[in-house]
């Protein structure tokens, strides 16, 4: 059984221990093993542990090495997650002096300026120096981390637009007057929004690999539950986080396997057409769901340690990889998918 680190100890709601919302806990479980799935976007109300789901998911994941003093969290093994500095210092020769973290989580207030979220370039000290002096921002913070965004149809549409670029490139670009900088930013990207508070734009929407929906729970013997667990974590949290360590510690070597599988994973070409009838009975524009469904299908194997998809992943991909994508007709206050259709095309009827 794996242990934790010292880090990895310090209060914190286990994620083990988070009654119900497990559409959600998958979604965030999946782009921890793949990060290339592209982020999860959540609809619903507050108080249903969004938060507290990240910042215990993050617990879970496996100390990363990183440049000492670098502030961008740059890999010192592989020159492709390096900022320019330590990939010219890796070039020459030079040992990379290193540390280790945990995985960075970093929430982006609502109101933040577009220099908050890339940063800023000292234009003067440029001039004056002839050397690039940049502020990092949030996207650096983030770089190999989680980027939380609290009701992300509030954010101004192009503040979405440069989150959901860097997203996607892994690479933000920052250009003031003739000069330019770039750095690393390869995150996790997690938005949560209330639909009654606005939509984001379809384009936006089709740039997140996942979304679910989730709603307080409505039984009340599983309410008294949560009650009475946040209760005995608020008295005593050293002895309920001792609770539940040995659920947190199976749950963090399923992740590490999950992630040493994947690699491995094979997806017959069986799956990709079915993949393909989906997409064009689902509608959606483009072929970026086609290409998210193979890869959650390909996680999802993974995390249930099989080295080739069938139709099960297939069937439970579905929904988290189509709701947000799926057109909303006027009138409609939320997305629905006719999964007895979808079963229908699994399982080879009405092709």
């Amino acid at each position: 059984m794996s242990h934790f680190t010292k880090d990895q100890k310090k209060q914190y709601f286990p994620f083990t221990a988070i009654v119900g919302q497990e559409d959600m806990k998958n979604a965030l479980i999946l782009n921890a093993i793949n990060p290339k799935i592209g982020g999860v976007l959540v609809f619903g109300e507050k108080g249903t542990a969004k938060s507290t789901a990240v910042r215990a998911l993050t617990r879970l994941l496996p100390e990363m090495d990183v440049v000492k003093g670098c502030p961008f969290h740059c890999s010192p093994d592989n020159p492709e997650e390096m900022c320019d500095d330590c990939y010219h210092r890796y070039l020459h020769g030079e040992t990379l002096e290193r540390e280790t973290m945990r995985m960075p989580v970093v929430d982006l207030p609502v109101s933040a300026t577009e220099d908050r979220v890339v940063g800023s370039l000292d234009i003067e000290a440029a001039i004056q120096t002839g050397k690039k002096k940049f502020e990092p921002g949030v996207l650096a913070m983030a770089n190999r981390g989680i980027l939380y965004v609290d009701e992300i149809n509030l954010l101004d549409d192009h503040i979405v637009d440069l989150l959901l670029d860097s997203a996607a490139m892994g690479i933000n670009t920052v250009e003031r007057e003739g000069i330019s900088f770039s750095h690393p930013a390869r995150f996790i990207l997690v938005g949560t929004m209330n639909p009654e508070e606005g939509e984001l734009r379809p384009q936006l929407l089709d740039r997140f690999g996942l979304s679910v929906e989730i709603k307080g729970i409505a039984d009340p013997q599983q309410r008294v539950k949560i009650m009475k667990l946040r209760g005995e974590y608020e008295e005593e949290p050293e002895k309920f986080m001792k609770q539940y360590e040995e659920q947190e510690c199976q749950l963090c070597n399923k992740i590490k396997n999950g992630r040493d599988l994947l690699s491995r994973v094979e997806i017959s070409d069986e799956i990709l057409l079915l993949n393909a009838r989906i997409s064009i009975e689902m509608e959606v524009d483009g072929h970026r769901s086609d290409i998210t469904l193979m890869k959650t299908e390909k996680t999802l194997a993974a995390l249930r340690g099989k080295t080739e998809v069938t139709k099960e992943e297939v069937q439970d991909s579905v929904p988290m990889v189509f709701l947000h994508r799926m057109r909303m007709l006027p009138f409609e206050t939320s997305r629905k998918i006719d999964m007895d259709r979808i079963n229908d095309m699994i399982n080879g009827e009405n092709k």
